[in-house]
């Protein structure tokens, strides 16, 4: 099987290292160990106690009691044994496309979007419509546009909610009428919604699951709670069939996840309320910071971002945004990643979501470079 090569994950394999601003981090100021056991309010004690107890064999295979229930508990009415545990989501993505999507298939993706939503099923020999986002209707889906790319073999929609890199949220509204095109051609929709539950205003996020029958979500510990080190997604959907064949698939490339991870996963999605509370107030002081600063600086416009923990940022200078990101690396040790990573010229993906004084200093660089190049 050939497949095309994973851009934005091997752009920051190359970059990330030399980073002195690192503005390319999607995750959400990430904890150590200790900040998480104190933000839930375990007793270190008892807790190390309890880790040195644990025994380091296979994990349940479907999952703990614990964890199913509480990603069940992110959704409002997804029932625990229909929550499947996968290695990041990147797993969780890789094990729907494959199980789902045949050769014969045709599926719709949006652009732009995570790579694997449209470089995964090319690669199995499905044909893949792109769905364009566009600034002018704020990276949100054209229904219409929607409704003239399916047909009877239309196998799946696809997208992420919110959107990575443009940092968009489709309304339950637009969502509704999105479900109601993937109904008229029984298409499933997978929605990779690692960057839903923090909305700006503390109200709940709907689900692709909420709405669909068969919809199925895409979620992990990474982004909004803090904990990409600990390599635990998911997939969560109503449809039980699907439980089943990805369940009978996993056996081949994932078995069980590892028992400290799913331990730690557990810990977390019991006190998401504090780990939530934390990282809303990181999210909001910075998005403000990046809103504040494109709105004052010459040469960058957006689309500002209303979820999620990126921004794509287009900027007014006649370079390709490889070549611009390779020179902020080299000139300034500013890292973000080049639109090209996601079918997108002219503009970069700018993460937000860590320490605010490292935001400042790394927005700083940039408007130093387009001053010193214009």
């Amino acid at each position: 099987m050939k497949i095309r090569t994973f851009k934005v994950e091997q752009w920051m394999n190359e970059f990330e290292n030399d980073a002195v601003y690192n503005l390319g981090e999607t995750c959400i100021d990430s904890l150590k160990l200790g900040d998480l056991l104190d933000v839930c309010g375990v007793d270190r004690d008892e807790f190390f106690a309890k880790l040195a107890a644990t025994r380091l064999t296979y994990s349940h295979i479907y999952g703990s009691p614990d964890f199913l229930k509480g990603v069940a508990g992110l959704y409002e009415n997804v029932k625990p044994e229909c929550v499947i545990p996968t290695h990041g989501a990147v797993g969780a993505n890789n094990q729907i496309i494959h199980t789902l999507i045949e050769p014969t298939d045709n599926m719709v993706c949006v652009m732009p979007t995570y790579q694997q939503h449209y470089s995964i099923p090319e690669s199995i020999g499905a044909e893949v419509r792109i769905l364009q986002l566009r600034p002018e209707n704020q990276f949100l889906p054209d229904i219409e546009e929607l409704k003239s790319l399916v047909d009877e073999n239309t196998k799946m929609i696809t997208f992420n909610n919110p959107d990575n890199p443009t940092g968009s949220w489709i309304p339950r509204e637009s969502m509704e009428e999105m479900v109601e095109v993937a109904r008229s051609v029984g298409a499933y929709v997978l929605c990779d919604e690692v960057y839903r539950g923090i909305s700006e205003d503390g109200s709940y996020m709907h689900s692709v699951v909420d709405l669909y029958e068969k919809g199925i979500s895409v979620g992990s510990m990474s982004k909004i709670f803090s904990l990409a080190g600990l390599r635990m997604g998911w997939i969560a959907t109503r449809d039980e069939e699907v439980v089943e064949m990805v369940r009978e698939r996993r056996d081949y490339d994932t078995i069980s996840c590892g028992v400290i991870d799913d331990m730690l996963a557990s810990m977390a999605l019991e006190h998401k309320a504090q780990i939530f509370a934390r990282n809303r107030e990181i999210l909001l002081k910075n998005r403000a910071i990046l809103d504040e600063w494109v709105n004052e600086t010459e040469g960058v416009h957006y689309v500002r971002p209303v979820a999620g923990t990126t921004a794509l940022v287009y900027y007014d200078m006649d370079i390709p945004s490889y070549d611009l990101c390779v020179r902020l690396i080299r000139e300034k040790g500013l890292l973000f990643t080049p639109g090209s990573a996601f079918e997108m010229e002219g503009a970069v993906r700018i993460g937000y979501a860590f320490d605010s004084k490292l935001l400042r200093q790394g927005l700083d660089k940039f408007g130093e470079f387009l001053k010193e190049n214009r």
